[in-house]
């Protein structure tokens, strides 16, 4: 397929049966996707998933208001943890550079069905994190003008109005992500690197800013202030929330394999630079929103977040210029997220492992897009945000939720893949594209590799557990206490029963296999 006149070189496709296109062969399928994706975007797709302003900007407040100035530390204790989650996983796009990375990895590491089960979590946790950061405008619009503000007059996400008002723009972004969508493979990637590159100016620019404004020393990040009710540890095991909610979907990189380039070689480096990255400028921007802050004790910085520390210390001008960014950021990301559930989605309908599987597996041969897989995300997506406008409490119950189903997928590949190792037949060799060895943990695979799993379990569970003062702090809500808790189990419970009733009729080629496994399609 021709490039356009113009188009930059990293998102001209490669011509037909490409040695990448022979490599996925290996695997059972037959390159459908548009192979358009170069270095630069395959780091995209990992950084606008995480999107440091889209999640710090959106969880900011919680953060301070539970944890005070010392929820600081809990970003680098999560970003240790999940860098040695991402070591095991860029092993695994090196090896199993396969669209439907979480599912595909699991499978193979174990058997089918419980590949099924990490596949089937982490989709569902996708979908549920595209309405979590479709919510992250109203903590951004009505701070540029009130005008946005419209419904009520509380722009606080969790206000009834500002909730209402979260779920309004909520779904005209998710008409917008599912329309890019459902384009082209090339128009997709250049949103997203346009959106990246505006992104990563913008955080740099936020943290030079704030630094320069600042108010008091590092120092103050020892303190857990009025906010801390709990005690040091009840401070930091809550104010992990943030860093945990930001420091997702790096493995968008992998997700995107089928579409990118030399994804042997690329995927592994993209998905460890685009974690690094994401974790160094949200850290930085969450310090200097700490150091600039007008005050850390009149109750702002807890309810309004960085966008009154913004607009207060940079001025009206300046702060609220820096929010379109980051309204950007946020347009960018969920497109982003949507896109990875998208190709979850299709995956797994590729191997007939889902209700209308053939329909989910079509890919549009003029665009190199899944359409349908795209239009289920964003329908479902919107669907959740309704939630929204029955209770602001939803917000939180629906931003928490999605990082427990990823963490609790994630441990499912992690823990597979420890297991084969301790057994001695994960595949440790190889060659990349250019005839080089495949990136590898070596020795260290074993260590990293337990480590990474016991910091998933414990943030699972840590994260899931029903505190009645962060999901229920007004009382009369049990549901939204153990909300995270009983959506899990809503969908292992659903998951299971499509197994039960449909799951002897799929894939008539075979169950997910090996390298060796003969072309399914």
């Amino acid at each position: 397929m021709a490039s356009p006149s113009g188009t930059p070189s990293d998102v001209r496709p490669d011509p037909p049966e490409s040695s990448d296109d022979r490599g996925l062969a290996a695997f059972g399928y037959r390159q459908e996707l548009h192979r358009s994706l170069g270095e630069y975007a395959s780091f995209a797709a990992g950084f606008s998933f995480i999107s440091v302003l889209t999640t710090v900007f959106q969880f900011f407040a919680f953060g301070y208001a539970f944890g005070g100035p010392v929820f600081f530390w809990a970003w680098p204790a999560v970003l240790i943890g999940q860098l040695l989650v991402a070591a095991c996983f860029a092993e695994l796009a090196a090896r199993y550079p396969i669209s439907g990375a979480i599912y595909q990895w699991s499978s193979r590491l174990s058997n089918l069905t419980f590949g099924w089960f990490a596949g089937w979590i982490m989709v569902i946790g996708q979908i549920v994190v595209v309405a979590a950061a479709a919510l992250a405008l109203q903590v951004v619009l009505p701070a540029i003008w009130s005008g946005f503000q419209l419904i009520g007059d509380d722009p606080a996400p969790t206000s009834a109005s500002g909730a209402a008002n979260a779920a309004l723009f909520g779904v005209l972004l998710l008409a917008l992500t599912t329309f890019v969508n459902v384009l082209d493979n090339r128009v997709l990637s250049l949103v997203n690197r346009v959106g990246v590159t505006a992104e990563i100016i913008g955080a740099v620019l936020i943290i030079v800013l704030l630094f320069t404004h600042s108010e008091r020393s590092p120092g103050i990040t020892f303190e857990t202030g009025t906010a801390a009710e709990s005690g040091l540890v009840g401070a930091l095991l809550v104010g992990s929330f943030t860093a945990a909610y930001v420091m997702i979907g790096f493995d968008s990189a992998g997700e995107m394999s089928e579409e990118t380039r030399q994804p042997r070689r690329t995927a592994p480096r993209t998905i460890l630079t685009a974690l690094a990255s994401a974790g160094l400028l949200g850290g930085l921007i969450i310090l200097g929103g700490l150091l600039a802050a007008p005050s850390l004790t009149d109750g702002r910085l807890g309810v309004e977040g960085l966008s009154y520390v913004l607009t207060s210390s940079l001025g009206d001008g300046v702060g609220r210029a820096l929010l379109v960014d980051v309204v950007v950021a946020i347009t960018v990301a969920t497109l982003a997220i949507q896109t990875s559930a998208s190709r979850m989605l299709f995956s797994m309908a590729r191997d007939g492992q889902l209700p209308f599987a053939g329909r989910l597996a079509k890919v549009n041969p003029r665009t190199g897009m899944p359409v349908a897989p795209a239009l289920v995300v964003g329908v479902l997506a919107a669907a959740l945000l309704l939630l929204n406008f029955g209770s602001p409490e939803a917000f939180l119950a629906i931003g928490t939720t999605c990082i427990v189903m990823l963490y609790l997928a994630y441990a499912m590949v992690t823990g597979p893949l420890l297991f084969r190792r301790l057994r001695g037949d994960f595949p440790a060799g190889g060659t990349d594209e250019q005839g080089r060895p495949l990136f590898s943990l070596g020795r260290w695979g074993i260590p990293i590799n337990a480590l990474a799993l016991v910091y998933g379990l414990f943030m699972t569970v840590n994260l899931a557990w029903p505190r009645a003062a962060v999901y229920d702090p007004a009382g009369g809500h049990w549901y939204f206490q153990w909300f995270t808790v009983l959506f899990l189990l809503v969908t292992l419970g659903a998951g299971a029963l499509y197994r039960l009733t449909r799951g002897q009729r799929v894939r008539s080629a075979g169950e997910v296999a090996p390298e060796t496994t003969s072309p399914t399609r």
